[in-house]
């Protein structure tokens, strides 16, 4: 099939959806948010959302999530039912299904997420009314319609950029460093690689060079939640 021809299938697909995101916002009440995203336009993947958890609006960029989701390719597999919260602290419990054309190729994904922040407190409450209270750590991620906000939140929150600088960086954490920002899909977003550079004070042509370094040498996989 022509890629004219699976452009229009894709877009079939989503104009099919959107009255599903809006049918389960309905079904689930002011807790839920449904967020439909064509990963063919990543910095304004949002194509349609219900309900508002996470401030999503139409032509905002997708998250942490689907950047990895990106990443992954058409490897990429359903993730649902896991937990995560947003830079205010309300714990989300989401889910994130892909969309496939009929070649099997990703090119979207439709997302479930669910503020459950009242149901922890009142579980956290009667735990420790019964002594058997447990506060797991959650991994937060960034929700926002600026993609270089996302970008900058992973760049950020990365424990090598993090715990120290990068001048103190040896060689081998800062291919690391870029590795993984790589497996994270951060580079799959146009201009990328010019933005990590300024955040973190390189230039554009180190970063591209470690970029190329760590494509090339063989490392642990990404961590990726």
């Amino acid at each position: 099939m022509s890629e004219p021809a699976l452009d229009a299938e894709r877009d079939a697909v989503l104009a099919a959806l959107r009255p599903v995101v809006d049918g389960i916002a309905a079904t689930f009440g002011p807790v839920c948010e449904a967020v439909l995203h064509d990963y063919r336009r990543p910095e304004r993947s949002v194509v349609a959302v219900a309900g508002s958890v996470t401030g999503r609006t139409v032509g905002g960029a997708m998250s942490e999530i689907g950047m990895r989701v990106l990443a992954r390719g058409d490897e990429a597999r359903d993730e649902l039912n896991y937990v995560t919260r947003t830079a205010d602290g309300t714990l989300l419990k989401s889910s994130t299904m892909v969309l496939r054309d009929s070649t099997g190729a990703v090119f979207g994904a439709l997302c479930v997420n669910l503020d459950v922040t009242a149901v922890d407190r009142a579980h956290a409450l009667l735990g420790a009314l019964a002594g058997t209270a447990r506060t797991p750590e959650v991994p937060a991620t960034t929700f926002g319609d600026d993609i270089d906000a996302v970008v900058d939140a992973i760049v950020d929150a990365h424990p090598l950029r993090r715990d120290t600088s990068w001048a103190a960086l040896d060689r081998e954490r800062r291919l690391e460093l870029f590795r993984d920002l790589d497996g994270r899909g951060v580079f799959a977003v146009r201009r990328s690689v010019e933005h990590v550079a300024a955040r973190l004070g390189i230039s554009r042509a180190s970063a591209y060079h470690y970029l190329s370094q760590a494509r090339a040498v063989p490392g642990p996989a990404a961590d990726t939640p």
